[in-house]
């Protein structure tokens, strides 16, 4: 990719930022990491991503090399030297650094790199599908922003592979649990409802804004039955904003028609409007 990347203290050019082939982040899949939207050039909800990143990172025994207020000043560094334009996205990861071959962490300290790209616009709407592989709601890294993507990415493959941009999950109770980027709310009778944390889900910071913004919306477990039964659905991510389904496994939806749908698209929206670091 072109453009800049900060990394471990320094800005370079994309094509000049190098890290090990020993980083442990590359083999073992050993780091943490967070995408922060851009709007205007400026970072949406920063604080939250921010904390999200430390508690990922404690949680998988990392030390962030940076503290948020120098964390912030070097986001700003690089957004200087790296304009994103009105929309784009930040990538903030943070990696085992260096080690030998193997599970075992080695001694030379964490790799940090931050990174500006373009943010292409999501549709207002979208297909999402479920998949048939769970999520283990009582794994080491349960709730964990790390970079281990292999499920994700075999369950968006076959999202992708029949038209539709998401792929939903289970978890092994057979609960809902979420998608393989995005949270997911679903409206049934009027009542708009997300899993709680304990299902397994990622802690996503639109989902936490969209249940403050909408305080008649509830957390609860919800069964997989309860999707085909939905009035609506919804996906949120920090990219997505809210993104309501038009369809999910073929059956049709409101999509950014549904009333409930407005409701959270309007909600987040006005948020953004009125403050960047809620």
């Amino acid at each position: 990719m072109n453009g800049m990347v900060w990394l471990d203290g320094a800005i370079l050019d994309a094509a000049a930022a190098k890290v090990s082939v020993f980083d442990h982040g590359l083999t073992v899949g050993d780091g943490v990491f967070e995408t922060i939207k851009l709007i205007g050039g400026r970072p949406f909800a920063l604080r939250r991503h921010i904390e999200r990143l430390h508690r990922s990172a404690l949680g998988l025994g990392l030390d962030v090399p940076l503290g948020e207020a120098r964390l912030r000043d070097a986001i700003d560094d690089l957004l200087a030297a790296a304009p994103a334009g009105e929309v784009g996205r930040l990538r903030v990861t943070v990696t085992g650094g260096v080690a030998p071959p193997g599970s075992g962490r080695g001694t030379s300290g964490p790799t940090l790199i931050m990174a500006v790209a373009p943010l292409e616009p999501w549709e207002p709407d979208t297909v999402a599908i479920t998949v048939p592989w769970p999520r283990n709601e009582r794994s080491a890294v349960t709730g964990l922003k790390t970079t281990s993507y292999a499920e994700n990415v075999v369950a968006l493959a076959e999202a992708q592979r029949v038209g539709a941009t998401e792929a939903i999950m289970a978890n092994l109770a057979g609960n809902l649990c979420e998608g393989t980027g995005t949270n997911v709310f679903v409206v049934r009778h009027g009542v708009l409802s997300t899993p709680p944390l304990l299902a397994g889900c990622l802690a996503g910071v639109t989902r936490a804004l969209l249940l403050e913004e909408l305080p008649d919306a509830d957390e609860d477990d919800l069964p997989m039955s309860a999707l085909p039964e939905a009035d609506e659905v919804l996906l949120t991510s920090s990219t997505r904003d809210v993104q309501p389904l038009r369809a999910l496994d073929g059956r049709e939806l409101p999509g950014a028609e549904g009333p409930v749908a407005k409701r959270a698209i309007d909600a987040i929206a006005d948020l953004q409007a009125r403050n960047l670091d809620p």
